[in-house]
């Protein structure tokens, strides 16, 4: 282990607040979409949400690459480098003349956020190991879950006082913070002899091996498909506190108390999974989940529930977002049980797979947008149907594993 400058307590801060660029980025923006569609799309306001899919999209690809290029090349040179892209896509953004030149810059910040992203939990794993890890990262995504809550709130403060185009100033002034703490109190994590060189081969490899495993290959399919979701209600939850309820005032206030509540998502799987296991969890929770959008799907092809239709909504975007702790975290754990020769470059090639997909079809679902919650209720609806039908076939493959295991013991 290199000579620690900083505390534990100050490692946790570090990695969070690393971690947190993508969160920050993506949140916070939310309040400034009326104003982006306003001035750079007039005549078609859905195309504004697109700033959010070029985001995820350059996240997903960055993903596939920072991860191994930072085992070539150590870790702070590639969280610093991508820093780099990331502010100077933030200042793309910010000169922006045209909705297309300021989707160029947020997928430059995309592909940017990527290193902190990946690269932050590879020094803590460089750093510990085991319950030691386990116990610093809980701490890690404690802290982080924060910042989703808090970032339309700081968003729209921004705003206020600036404009639209200050909130891209405010993610250059974040990343400056961040790299400099970086430079400044933390050794590289990963000395030259333990560097390995970085190999396209090796992630076709691990690409091929994976499509070839059914059970990973259908955690992949589900994992899409629960991104898809939520970046699809990312994406429109703003435009629908707006334009369908006339709430956009509030609405960095809601999206904290969502935020907040939704934060304890993970410490309700943790508390479970050991007694019920990750597919019982996954599966319960994806039936409810249909269960309630069915229910808000009745609710919008009704016209609504007068002035309950607001917190059939709010309810239902909630549960919405509260079910990704229950999923997300136990997909990848199932995915990753056969693989765990390849861990660092499967998580690599799972990650990127299913953020660009997800980014992809939220996309697609975003230019059905109408101005009330009908197109999101009906694709959350179709998604819902898919991811369940997938874990059928994953309970299903595992009954005739069981078997088999049967009859070879006997």
């Amino acid at each position: 282990m290199p000579d620690m400058k900083l505390s534990r307590v100050e490692l946790v801060a570090l990695l969070a607040m690393l971690v947190a660029t993508v969160a920050f980025s993506i949140d916070s923006m939310l309040p400034a979409m009326p104003e982006i569609a306003a001035e750079l799309a007039p005549d078609n306001i859905a195309n504004a949400q697109l700033i959010l899919s070029a985001f995820i999209i350059g996240m997903g690809a960055g993903t596939l690459f920072t991860g191994p290029i930072s085992d070539m090349f150590g870790r702070k040179p590639v969280i610093i480098g991508c820093t780099a892209i990331y502010i100077a896509g933030a200042f793309v953004a910010w000169q922006a003349p045209t909705l297309e030149m300021l989707i160029l810059g947020r997928f430059l910040q995309g592909l940017g956020a990527s290193g902190p992203r990946v690269v932050s939990l590879a020094v803590l794993r460089d750093l510990y190991s085991g319950r030691d890890m386990a116990r610093l990262l809980s701490f890690v995504m404690m802290v982080f879950t924060v910042v989703p809550a808090l970032s339309p709130l700081v968003g729209s403060g921004i705003i206020a006082l600036t404009g639209w185009r200050g909130i891209f100033l405010a993610f250059v002034l974040f990343a400056l913070v961040s790299s400099a703490w970086l430079m400044l109190r933390l050794p590289e994590t990963l000395p030259e002899a333990r560097r390995r060189s970085f190999s396209f081969s090796a992630l076709k490899s691990a690409a091929v091996e994976m499509t070839g495993i059914p059970m990973v290959r259908l955690s992949v399919m589900a994992q899409v498909l629960t991104f898809a979701m939520m970046f699809s209600s990312i994406s429109m939850i703003q435009p629908i506190f707006d334009q369908t309820f006339d709430r956009a005032d509030s609405f960095p206030w809601f999206f904290f108390g969502i935020g907040l509540f939704c934060s304890t998502s993970s410490m309700v799987n943790a508390a479970l999974v050991m007694k019920l296991g990750m597919r019982k969890i996954i599966s319960v929770t994806q039936y409810i989940a249909l269960t309630a959008t069915t229910v808000m799907l009745a609710v919008e092809l009704a016209g609504g529930a007068g002035a309950a239709h607001f917190w059939f909504y709010l309810a239902w975007q909630t549960l919405i977002y509260f079910q990704m702790g229950l999923v997300f975290g136990n997909l990848n754990a199932l995915a990753m049980e056969p693989l765990g020769h390849i861990a660092g470059l499967a998580a690599s090639v799972m990650s990127a797979i299913s953020t660009i997909l997800g980014g992809i079809i939220a996309t697609v679902v975003a230019q059905f947008y109408d101005g009330t919650p009908l197109a999101l209720v009906v694709a959350c609806w179709a998604l819902c149907i898919l991811a369940v039908l997938v874990m059928r076939k994953v309970r299903t493959l595992e009954r005739v594993k069981d078997a088999d295991a049967a009859r070879a013991q006997g």
